[in-house]
């Protein structure tokens, strides 16, 4: 294989991995949703290689499960699994603050940029453009863990935070959009850092994690309600007779 060759099965690897996540971020691939690597090659009119190589790389991401006979599928995200990935962060953010000097470097020339990211989520979280909300929200996390030293503790931010928007957009699409879901702190956040005062660091972050933890709350309380009035309506329906189907488990949600 030529270089250029090879440098093109890269770009298009690239190409589609970020396609496919676009579609799962946006809600347009809902959880559960399988899929095949013919199905996508053929939707995208390229061979195999790069399309298999993409979604191993989604997989490893962790948006997508994979299973050997049955293809691709879209990775569910439990309420518990929202908890792990907030609580992940919080222990990690609170690390890297706990002596900035030796695990944060700001750049005063990047604050420009990540203000105007900031500006604009708070204004699309505010005029419910969730499309919007969750490009300039990713960019705004991503550009601040380019001031994190160790770009490994940069790159895991970054998945958790993807993988809490794949959790998120479609309940929030069916749910709709609040102050009591979004949070609206990204301005105070950023200029909490550029200041250097990690107190007020560590109090926004507290504030963020408090709506996480407070909506995650009221799903999980929403679907054990859901759960009890599903099973009221199974007794009262009584068992299944001789010959009947019984349905399988719906995947749910743990509470």
């Amino acid at each position: 294989m030529s270089p250029s060759a090879g440098v093109t099965r890269s770009t298009l690897r690239q190409q589609i991995a970020d396609a496919l996540r676009d579609e799962v971020l946006a809600g347009r691939l809902p959880p559960g949703r399988e899929f095949t690597v013919k199905q996508i090659a053929e939707q995208y009119g390229v061979s195999a290689t790069p399309v298999r190589e993409a979604l191993f790389d989604l997989s490893a991401q962790g948006l997508l499960a994979s299973d050997q006979h049955r293809g691709f599928q879209v990775r569910e995200f439990t309420v518990a699994d929202y908890r792990a990935m907030a609580e992940a962060r919080a222990l990690v953010v609170e690390g890297l603050f706990r002596d900035p000097a030796e695990r944060v470097a700001v750049r005063p020339e990047g604050l420009a940029s990540i203000r105007r990211r900031a500006a604009e989520a708070v204004r699309a979280a505010k005029g419910g453009d969730l499309d919007v909300l969750i490009g300039y929200d990713l960019r705004f996390w991503r550009e601040l863990g380019q001031f994190v030293l160790n770009p490994y503790i940069a790159d895991f931010l970054t998945r958790l935070r993807v993988q809490a928007w794949v959790f998120a957009v479609h309940r929030l699409r069916r749910d709709g959009m609040d102050e009591n879901v979004l949070w609206f702190g990204h301005e105070e956040l950023v200029e909490a850092i550029a200041r250097g005062d990690r107190e007020q660091v560590h109090a926004e972050m507290r504030s963020y994690y408090g709506h996480v933890l407070a909506w995650a709350d009221r799903l999980e309380a929403r679907e054990a309600e859901g759960n009890a009035e599903g099973n009221a309506e199974g007794s009262a329906d009584g068992p299944p007779g001789p010959g009947s189907a019984i349905p399988p488990e719906s995947p749910g949600h743990c509470a």
